[in-house]
């Protein structure tokens, strides 16, 4: 993000900046010395951030954008952007727009014409996944499952169905619900693992089955954020007949994905071929709902 580089673009650049999710150490080289260079940090958390910032000795203006205000930043980040200075987009922990604010900008950003730049680093559910001993050939990130009504009984059903590993987000106060959801959705022997303050000095993988996980954290005050992972289904898949694959497409939350998206994602849930779904899905005019 040199100068140079600078002085032959008519606008700014947003840049995505990841940062550390728990160690101060994993943030790159890049990341420090571009958040030293460019002319406005916006971040979830301005009282969060300056204890990073501090720490690096970067004192780049700071100014707050989070999910309660992101729209109307968002106006005034491209005009700063328009007038051709460089923001950096940063979350409390890890990469921006990963289960944290930042979507709407981006989108908007984009729609203007002006580049966005991710500088990639910290990811608590790629870390965990990297070292929980469950596959990541393919995998399902769902950030934090809904609290409860049918949207969760619907993703939790996704889980236990999907043959592929599921990650999702999950505080200390409702862990012990959700594993005893993913009891009665899974089966008490499909393999976890709960991984908790990644990077920190307390950093802990607890693996094996859903009822031996319960069984360890029995009498456990479990504290930090957690990142839980999910062995997919061993057993092969049920036969699903057309009627079956309409009614998903139909439900409300489909309603809310694209068309091939919306394919894709029950392809998934029902492992079958991505092809019968979308072929279903235009044949009934589904996708017009």
């Amino acid at each position: 993000m040199g100068s140079e580089h600078k002085e032959k673009r008519r606008t700014g650049q947003l840049f995505i900046v990841a940062t550390p999710i728990g160690n101060l150490g994993d943030i790159t080289y890049r990341a420090v010395e571009s958040l030293k260079q460019v002319d406005l940090i916006a971040a979830e958390d301005t009282r969060v951030s300056r204890k990073l910032l501090s720490h690096y000795g970067i004192a780049t203006p700071v100014v707050a954008c989070h999910e309660h205000n992101e729209r109307e930043m968002a106006d005034t980040l491209i005009r700063r952007l328009q007038a051709g200075e460089d923001v950096a987009l940063i979350s409390d922990a890890g990469t921006p727009l990963i289960n944290d604010p930042g979507y709407r900008l981006v989108s908007r950003v984009r729609e203007s014409g002006i580049d966005v730049s991710p500088l990639p680093g910290a990811s608590s559910p790629i870390a965990a996944l990297s070292a929980c001993g469950l596959p990541t050939d393919s995998f399902t990130y769902h950030g934090f499952l809904p609290r409860s009504g049918r949207h969760r009984k619907e993703m939790l059903a996704h889980v236990g169905h999907s043959g592929f590993t599921q990650v999702i987000m999950e505080s200390p106060r409702r862990l012990v619900g959700t594993l005893r959801d993913l009891q009665d959705a899974c089966g008490s022997d499909r393999r976890i693992c709960v991984a908790r303050e990644l990077t920190k000095l307390h950093e802990e993988f607890i693996s094996g089955s859903v009822e031996e996980v319960m069984e360890q954290l029995r009498d456990t005050h479990v504290r930090g954020e957690i990142v839980l992972v999910i062995e997919g289904s061993r057993e092969p898949p049920a036969p699903t007949d057309d009627a079956t694959i309409l009614q998903r497409l139909a439900d409300e939350e489909m309603q809310q994905l694209a068309p091939s998206a919306r394919a894709r994602r029950v392809a998934q849930e029902f492992r079958l071929p991505r092809s019968r779904v979308y072929d279903l899905l235009l044949t009934q005019g589904t996708d017009k709902k």
